[in-house]
C-alpha cells in the first residue's frame, strides 16, 4: 500500500503541496489530474524518493521513506517502475541497452538472463510477438532488428512503448507514469492507454498516472485524484468524477473537452 499523510513541500517562498492525505489502492490505476503547477509531478517525485517533504510522510509497503537510508530506498525502488514524461530514453543507447540498464546496474550480468527479460517486456508492450513464439524465424528476425535500433529510429508511440517496457523490467509492484500521452496523436494516445489498461490487469500492478488528458482518464482510471493549489480537491472513481458538482472540477473537465 502507498499512504501519504499531511505531505507539504515548498520551493523557496512557493508552496507547492499543502497537506496531502492520500491512499493508493493496490491493484488499481489511479489518475492524478489538475492544472499545470498544481503539484502533480512534485507529488510523484516524493513517492519515489526523489524529493524529501518539508513535513508529513509517505509509506510504501509499511516503509516510511523518511526513516530509510539511501541504500534502503534504492532497494525499495526495485519494486517501482517509472515512465518519465517524453520517455527519457538514452539517445546513444540501443533499445536493448536502454531496457537492460537497470538490471545491469543492479548486478545482473548474465547475457541469457538479460536477453530473456528484454524479450519478455518488449512482448508485453506489443513490440515483439508473443514470447511463446521466440524460437520462430519471424520472432528472431524482429528481435534482432528491434534490439539494435536507437531511439531516433523509433516513432513517438514506439519510444513510449520502449519506455514502458523498461519500467516493467523486474516485474515491479508499482508503475508510475508521468504524462504518458503528451505529444502523441489521438490514435497513438488511445493505443498507449489500451496498453496501460491491459498491463494493469494482466500483471496486477498498481499504477499511478499523472495526466492532463481527460480522454485517458476515462479510458484507464479506476480512481481519480484532482489536485488544486497543492491540495486534494477530489478523490473518487471515474464515474463519480463525471457526476461531481464541484465547480472547479466541472470547469477543468469542460475546458479540456472544449479545447480538444
Amino acid at each position: 500500500m502507498i499512504k501519504i499523510s499531511n505531505l507539504t513541500k515548498s520551493f523557496g517562498q512557493k508552496k507547492v503541496l499543502m497537506g496531502i492525505d492520500l491512499e493508493i489502492k493496490m491493484g488499481k490505476t489511479t489518475c492524478i489530474i489538475g492544472k499545470s503547477g498544481c503539484g502533480k509531478s512534485v507529488l510523484l517525485k516524493h513517492i519515489v524518493g526523489l524529493l524529501t517533504p518539508d513535513t508529513g510522510k509517505i509509506e510504501i509497503d509499511d516503509n516510511d521513506l523518511n526513516n530509510l537510508t539511501y541504500e534502503e530506498i534504492f532497494e525499495l525502488r526495485k519494486n517501482i517502475g517509472f515512465v518519465f514524461q517524453g520517455g527519457a530514453l538514452f539517445d546513444s543507447y540501443t533499445v536493448y541497452e536502454n531496457i537492460i540498464l537497470g538490471l545491469y546496474e543492479h548486478g545482473e550480468k548474465n547475457d541469457d538472463a538479460l536477453d530473456s527479460e528484454a524479450k519478455r517486456v518488449l512482448s508485453a508492450v506489443g513490440l515483439l510477438p508473443d514470447i511463446d513464439l521466440q524460437d520462430s524465424e519471424d520472432y528472431i528476425k524482429e528481435w534482432e532488428i528491434l534490439k539494435n535500433k536507437k531511439p531516433a529510429d523509433l516513432s513517438g508511440g514506439m519510444r513510449k512503448r520502449v519506455a514502458v517496457a523498461r519500467a516493467l523490467v523486474g516485474s515491479p509492484k508499482y508503475i508510475f507514469y508521468d504524462e504518458p500521452t503528451t505529444g502523441l496523436d489521438p490514435v497513438t494516445s488511445e493505443q498507449i492507454d489500451e496498453m496501460i489498461y491491459e498491463l494493469a490487469r494482466k500483471m496486477n500492478v498498481t499504477s499511478i498516472v499523472i495526466t492532463h488528458d481527460m480522454f485517458s482518464v476515462f479510458r484507464i482510471a479506476d480512481e481519480v485524484v484532482m489536485l488544486d493549489q497543492g491540495r486534494v480537491l477530489f478523490e473518487g472513481s471515474a464515474i463519480e468524477l463525471k457526476q461531481t458538482n464541484e465547480p472547479i472540477v466541472r470547469e477543468f473537465i469542460s475546458r479540456f473537452m472544449i479545447e480538444n
